[in-house]
């Protein structure tokens, strides 16, 4: 069967091996965010609607669940925001009596959760993944360009509210570019904001790949230890591979090591699923792949798609 709305599953750092789900067309969204790696919003809209067909996810996931192993997560993703679709809440809804056991996350920019439908569709997920970039009109306006007159304030208050309704995790998600919304004025009212919030976990990102926006630069380690520092809430932590300045490397062989022995552990990849998952230079990857192998601390297995890695299994 060929999927058009769902795709992987792929590694995830953050949630293993996860299945994603599109809900929408690309790219359909409430926001047109300047550092958005899909590129710029061509259907930039606040209304709700079947932009792909319940009964086409529906029969897609149930094929799925049939015939693949059972993912670590199903994860509502893509090219657009997922709470857009009115259908969002069936179909957790069937994945959760269909495989009550997957864990479902949605990856939100949180400009519906003033919505109580919207709050109520996503009830039944185990974890919800919310943006929040800039609380001031004026930042809010310059990073994430909203659809219509969309209030940063409405906004604020749909998060409270559903934070303090959602039973699962809230791993809140904060995109940092230098220059827009790192300033110590724009940070402080986020920090007040978090606080109030109170999630589960605060995640600080910045620019990987080229934005919808020309010309951007991420933010350095020491740029993301300053805005934790500020922002000043529980259980921050900073997910974006960023350049220490203090030692001009990207990333330690033995880190990159570790992460990769990790994910293989879970579920046998290929080169191509590591470098996307981790965000890996695919040279240095292959290399180390090589060692690791020499080393006899991985294995390969030749199947149709490719070659995966795993690690040797030991006898007991």
């Amino acid at each position: 069967m060929r999927y058009n709305h769902i795709f992987g599953p792929v590694p995830s750092r953050r949630l293993g091996l996860s299945l994603g789900v599109d809900l929408v067309r690309h790219k359909t969204c409430s926001l047109d965010c300047i550092y958005c790696e899909c590129g710029p919003t061509t259907d930039l809209t606040l209304k709700r609607a079947a932009y792909v067909p319940f009964y086409e996810v529906k029969a897609e996931l149930a094929h799925y669940f049939d015939n693949h192993p059972d993912p670590d997560y199903v994860t509502f993703s893509g090219s657009g925001e997922p709470t857009l679709s009115p259908d969002i809440g069936r179909i957790i809804d069937f994945i959760k009596e269909k495989k009550p056991k997957i864990r479902v996350a949605v990856l939100t920019n949180a400009t519906l959760l003033s919505d109580p439908a919207v709050r109520k569709d996503l009830n039944r997920a185990d974890l919800v993944m919310p943006s929040l970039d800039a609380v001031t009109p004026e930042t809010f306006e310059k990073i994430n360009r909203p659809a219509g007159q969309l209030d940063i304030h409405e906004v604020i208050e749909g998060l409270k509210a559903f934070a303090g309704s959602f039973q699962g995790e809230l791993w809140l998600e904060v995109f940092i570019l230098p220059g827009v919304n790192d300033a110590k004025k724009e940070l402080e009212p986020l920090g007040e904001i978090i606080r109030e919030i109170k999630p589960t976990r605060v995640q600080l990102n910045t620019l990987d790949r080229p934005g919808a926006v020309a010309g951007l630069k991420p933010a350095s380690k020491q740029d993301l230890d300053r805005v934790a520092g500020i922002i000043n809430a529980a259980n921050v932590e900073i997910i974006a591979r960023v350049k220490d300045l203090t030692s001009g490397d990207q990333i330690s062989d033995a880190k990159m090591e570790a992460m990769v022995i990790e994910t293989i552990h879970r579920r046998p990849c290929t080169v191509e699923d590591l470098t996307a998952a981790l965000n890996l230079e695919k040279g240095k990857l292959e290399i180390l792949i090589k060692r690791l192998i020499l080393e006899n601390k991985i294995e390969s297995v030749h199947q149709e798609r490719g070659t995966f890695y795993q690690t040797i299994k030991r006898p007991l």
